[in-house]
C-alpha cells in the first residue's frame, strides 16, 4: 500500500431506515442480545481503513442506538427517502451532499455497510477497500457462490403458465448440466465501495465499471426474514 493509499479519507455509512416489512423494527431487532446495527457499526469502527462510521435514518430510536454504540448522527434522513418504495441509492446521494454541508473535509472512499449483513468480518470489508484503491473499477461490490443458475436450474413463467428455463442457451450453446453453464454468483449485502463523484453522478449502483470481491458463504448471510435472522443467531452462537 501506498503512502497516498494512507492517507486516503474513507467513512463508513450505514443506512437504516425505521420502517421495514419483512420484520418489524428489523434494524434494531435483537439478534443474540445486540440490535442487528450492532454488528455493522463494530465492524466499521474494527477497520483500520476507515476514519468514521455515519448512520443515515429517520429514526430518533436507531439514531439512539447508533450513538450507543460509536456511530455518528449528524444528520437526519428525510421521510421521503425512507419509505418502503424510496430508492437507496437517493439516500446515498442524500448522505453525501449533507456530510459535504457540515465537514469540512473531502470523502475519498465512500463505503456502505448495510445492517442486513452482520456476520461480515473486517477482513472482508478490508479487502473491499484494497479492491477499489486499485483503481481499476466505478464500484465494488460483494458475492457469494450461487445455488440456482439461470442457464441450467431457474425457470420463469410464461403467458400461459408453462415454465421454461431463464436462459436456455447462451448463443448456439445448450447446458444439459450444471457444471457445463457459466458460473454466476449472488450479490451480497457485505459491503459496497465507491467514490462520492461516482455516486452523485450516476443512477444505480451498475451504472460504471464494478468489480465482486468473493465472500465465504458464512459470512455472506443477508438477513431478509426471520428464518434469515434465526440461521445468524445460530451461526453466531456456534462461532463463539
Amino acid at each position: 500500500m501506498s503512502t497516498d493509499d494512507n492517507k486516503k479519507h474513507c467513512i463508513a455509512f450505514i443506512f437504516a431506515r425505521g420502517g421495514s416489512k419483512g420484520i418489524p423494527r428489523k434494524n434494531i431487532y435483537s439478534l443474540n442480545g445486540k440490535p442487528l446495527i450492532a454488528y455493522s457499526i463494530e465492524t466499521a469502527l474494527a477497520c483500520p481503513s476507515i476514519h468514521s462510521v455515519i448512520v443515515s435514518t429517520d429514526d430518533d430510536e436507531i439514531a439512539s442506538i447508533s450513538k450507543k454504540y460509536g456511530a455518528a448522527i449528524p444528520f437526519i434522513r428525510p421521510k421521503s427517502l425512507s419509505e418502503d418504495t424510496s430508492n437507496e441509492y437517493d439516500a446515498w446521494k442524500h448522505a453525501l451532499l449533507e456530510y459535504n454541508k457540515i465537514y469540512n473535509q473531502k470523502i475519498d472512499i465512500f463505503i456502505s455497510l448495510p445492517t442486513t449483513s452482520p456476520l461480515r468480518s473486517v477482513e472482508d470489508v478490508e479487502n473491499c477497500i484494497e479492491k477499489y484503491k486499485e483503481e481499476l473499477s466505478d464500484m465494488i461490490i460483494t458475492t457469494k457462490d450461487a445455488k440456482r443458475n439461470p442457464y441450467f436450474n431457474m425457470v420463469e413463467k410464461n403467458s400461459q403458465g408453462f415454465v421454461k428455463i431463464v436462459n436456455s442457451s447462451n448463443g448456439d450453446k445448450k447446458y444439459i448440466n450444471r457444471q457445463s453453464a457459466p458460473e454466476i454468483f449472488d450479490v451480497t449485502t457485505v459491503a459496497y465501495v465507491s467514490s462520492p463523484e461516482f455516486i452523485l453522478n450516476s443512477n444505480s449502483v451498475f451504472d460504471g465499471k464494478v468489480s465482486g470481491v468473493h465472500i465465504p458463504e458464512e459470512r455472506a448471510l443477508d438477513i431478509d426474514n426471520m428464518y434469515d435472522m434465526d440461521i445468524a443467531e445460530l451461526l453466531i452462537k456456534k462461532g463463539k
